[in-house]
């Protein structure tokens, strides 16, 4: 036994060893080889055998074999299972728990008793946005973190300062979301705007709406009441 144990402790050793080995010379290869892709963040493998995922700016994907000779960028398929691995391995990089979300940085929408908690990167001009508000306001006993993300146009940018500076930011979203009235000019510190864009992008927040529940589901896009309600149902901080 105590030899099996000594032989098992060499072979897992000379096994991390050939891993690290491996890992060097992608790193190297892909430096020397492409100098401006970004420092690498992490090797490591993937279910493919022969294949390695490369990690790179946080959360960018990339996939190249053994020796770092060709370098692939898309999507990663398990045909059996039917699933989008690069989509999942994405989805865990990029999690936002409720608690780490800027919530100084939004205004909210309180409904009802406003217990159970979702927040919402909205562009004041995104059409998906304006019909999710309408399904939104079937929605009883909520509170909506409304993040102004104006990623469309400049105007987009504007008609968020303006609501920012609102004196009653969530009537005045709202109105132009919902009644078409367009937000009235308003001046203030609209730096937590700027600090939505920021926080957005290094989250790979990349479309409006995106819903984040309180249980750190991201659901990127409109979805229809019953399904809102669904996700505040099943989302436990």
């Amino acid at each position: 036994m105590k030899f099996f144990k000594s032989f098992l402790i060499a072979a897992l050793a000379a096994v991390s060893m050939a891993a690290l080995a491996q890992e060097a010379t992608i790193r190297k290869n892909l430096a020397e080889r492409l100098p401006n892709l970004p420092a690498i963040d992490e090797v490591s493998k993937t279910p493919m055998p022969g294949v390695f995922e490369v990690r790179v700016n946080q959360s960018e994907i990339f996939y190249t074999d053994a020796e770092g000779n060709y370098l692939i960028q898309g999507s990663m398929i398990d045909t059996k299972a039917r699933v989008d691995l690069t989509e999942k391995r994405l989805d865990k990089l990029t999690a936002i728990a409720f608690k780490d979300l800027p919530l100084k940085d939004a205004f909210t929408v309180v409904r009802g008793n406003g217990k159970r908690k979702m927040a919402m990167f909205t562009d004041p001009n995104c059409g998906y946005c304006k019909r999710f508000e309408r399904d939104l306001m079937k929605i009883d006993n909520v509170t909506v973190y409304m993040f102004l993300y104006p990623i469309l146009s400049a105007d987009s940018a504007e008609k968020s300062r303006h609501i920012w500076c609102a004196k009653d930011k969530a009537k005045t979203y709202a109105d132009w979301m919902v009644r078409d009235v367009t937000p009235p000019t308003a001046t203030c510190d609209a730096a937590a705007v700027a600090r939505n864009f920021e926080f957005g992008k290094k989250a790979r927040i990349t479309g409006t709406p995106t819903l984040i529940f309180a249980n750190g589901t991201r659901v990127p896009g409109a979805i229809g009441a019953e399904q809102v309600e669904k996700q505040l149902a099943e989302a436990k901080p």
